[in-house]
C-alpha cells in the first residue's frame, strides 16, 4: 500500500487520479486507505514526491 507523508501540500492531484477512490482529504494532508491497489498512479502524479510505497 502506498502512503502519503507530511510533505503533502494538499493539492488533491493524487485523489483525482486514484482509480479506486482510496485517497481522501484529511485535516493536514491527504490519506490513502486500505482500498489501495498499489498501482502507483498517485505517486507518479504527486508534484512534491510526498507519496511512496509503504510496508
Amino acid at each position: 500500500m502506498y502512503v502519503i507523508n507530511s510533505e503533502c501540500i494538499k493539492c488533491g492531484a493524487c485523489a483525482g487520479v486514484c482509480p479506486v477512490g482510496a485517497i481522501t482529504e484529511g485535516d493536514t494532508q491527504y490519506n490513502i486507505d486500505e482500498n489501495c491497489v498499489d498501482c502507483g498512479t498517485c505517486a507518479d502524479t504527486c508534484p512534491v514526491s510526498a507519496i511512496s510505497a509503504g510496508e
